[in-house]
This record gives structure tokens, sequence and C-alpha cells, in this order.
């Protein structure tokens, strides 16, 4: 198996807690290198990932020929810059969510990772866990008969206006944060693309901190609720005319709760559980198999472009004022 090496351009926390040690886990994955100006985030990965190679700029890493592919973690207003700069440099690349800020950015990522002809895509984790195959298995054999309606909730509670998801300028707010998640995994699980939208958004200094949205997609509708100013909570429910589906930690399994699946049908439920699945280290050994042999990727460009494209309907039902 070829050993997949990988750098991260930026120190991020949720690097160093959650992607860099996703990547030293992986089967054919190797965390070779970081980039990052601080001496004393560099020092925290060096602790958890003694031997790692440390750049003081992103364009030393994407300089480094023993480098195949690139993980971002920065702020989502550079995202579109970076992955483009990391394609251009030879790197394959996996961009956080979401990679880009506006649908139309999607022309110029798809280009990029065409004409490079290299996998670049979002670090949609949740596809790749297999409670989200299994529901998406579930409604496509008809276990609740007719897809009527979902509801999808996702909250935190995240105040601190030092923090890069409540300021406008780095492409902050619980849609852009969040949202991915809920419409992302609605999406996945029916295979379809909602056609019209309406929303009441709280919006705070020019960033979006609460919304209630309901999506018409060609055969159900959805109602969503997304929050940065409440208490953590989040539930994905599936309701057809013969059943249900209801997913209790759908986006963070594992970390706020175990990941399971209800399937209710009458007064009958059954449980499916998947204890100790890790989604970050599934993504990147997705991504490594990808890379090796050309296999389809469970989260190519073009399924990020639908999302935002969903998201980007959410804004003009009630844009920022």
């Amino acid at each position: 198996m070829k050993i997949i090496r990988w750098g991260i351009l930026g120190a991020s926390k949720f690097a160093r807690e959650y992607m860099g040690p996703a990547i030293h886990a992986a089967r054919g994955a190797q965390l070779a290198a970081l980039a990052t100006g601080s001496p004393d985030k560099a020092a925290e990965f060096e602790a958890l990932f003694p031997g790692i190679r440390v750049h003081a700029s992103y364009e030393a890493l994407l300089d480094d020929p023993e480098i195949d592919a690139v993980y971002i973690p920065l702020p989502n207003n550079l995202h579109v810059e970076w992955t483009k700069k990391a394609l251009a440099a030879g790197k394959a690349v996996l961009c956080e969510k979401p990679i880009a800020l506006a649908e139309a950015d999607f022309d110029q990522l798809v280009a990029a990772r065409d004409g490079a002809g290299l996998l670049a895509a979002e670090a949609y984790m949740v596809v790749h866990h297999p409670q989200w195959e299994r529901a998406k298995a579930l409604v496509a054999e008809g276990a609740i008969g007719q897809l009527q309606h979902v509801h999808g909730a996702f909250s935190y509670n995240n105040p601190d206006p030092a923090n890069i998801r409540n300021q406008a300028a780095t492409g902050g707010g619980a849609l852009r944060d969040i949202g991915v998640y809920t419409l992302g995994t609605a999406r996945f699980v029916s295979g379809e693309e909602p056609v019209s939208a309406h929303a009441s958004i709280t919006w705070v200094d020019g960033y979006d901190t609460t919304s209630h949205s309901l999506l018409q997609f060609p055969s159900f509708k959805m109602s969503m609720m997304l929050s940065t100013r409440l208490a953590p909570y989040q539930e994905m429910v599936f309701h057809g005319d013969a059943g249900l589906i209801r997913l209790a930690f759908p986006f963070n399994a594992n970390v706020h709760g175990e990941a399971q699946l209800e399937l209710i049908t009458g007064h009958h439920t059954r449980v499916e559980r998947w204890p100790g699945v890790n989604h970050y280290v599934l993504q990147v050994e997705n991504f490594g198999e990808s890379l090796r042999s050309g296999a389809p990727y469970p989260c190519p460009l073009e399924f990020s472009h639908g999302t935002q494209a969903a998201m980007d309907m959410i804004f003009a039902a009630d844009p920022a004022p």
C-alpha cells in the first residue's frame, strides 16, 4: 500500500484534536508536516506527533516534495484560495467545510481540480460514517415507506466575539458552520435537492446566530433549526408514512454520544449502534484509497456544491440587513 504523506496548513485546535490524530491513525496515511508561524502551536503538534516537520509558511509546505496531500483547516474565507494554491502545487486537497462561501465559487474549484488532475474535496466526514450509509439504504429500500418530512436540528452555545465562527469577515455564522451537516445529510439520504426555502434568521454584526428554515424538496419537506447561541443539541429525523428513522448523535458521533440509529415502525423500535467508529479516520482512509486506486470518493465537489446551493437559497430567503 502506497503511504499518503499528509501536511496540514495551519495549526488549528480542531486539526490538533481531531484531524491530526485521524491522519496519524488512518491506514496508509502518514502525518508528515505542519505549516504554522507560531512556535507555541508547533510545539503542541510536535509533542503529539514526534518527527513531524514544521514549515514556517503555507507556501513552504506546498513546496515540500515529500507531501502528497494537504488538509486545510483555515478560516472559511481562505478555503477557496488555498485549495487552488495547493492544487497548483501538485497536492491533493481535503479542505474543511464549508469549502466555499457561495455557489459561484465551485466553478473555479472544479476547474482547478480538473486542471490539476488531482483529488480535491470538502472534509465532510459524516457521509463516511456507517450510520449515514445505513440511513440512506433504509430509506432507499422503503423501510419507512414514502419519505414525507425531515427534521434537522444542530446547536451549540459560543458567544465569544473573538472566535472566527462569530466574525462575518471570516465567513462565520451558524449556517456555514453547522448547516452543512443538516442540509448535506438530508440530501445524502434522500438523493434530492431543495427547490425552495423560507427562513427566519437572527443576524448579529453581519453573521447568522440562529435560523429556522422550511425547505421544499421534490417529494418531501424539511424543517431545520440551527443555532450558535443555544445549549448543545443535535438530531436528524426522517419521517415516512410507514415509519421513521431517528439519529440522536448524527454529527459528533462518539464525542457527544454513541452513534445509533432508531428505526421506528408502529410500536416497534429497532436500534442499531456503532460504538467506537471514527468517521474522521474513515474519511482519511477513503481519501487515500481514491488517490491510490482512482475509486470514486464518497463526497466529491459536486456533492458539496449542492449543499452550498441550499445554503445560498436560505440566505436569500432572509438576507442580512
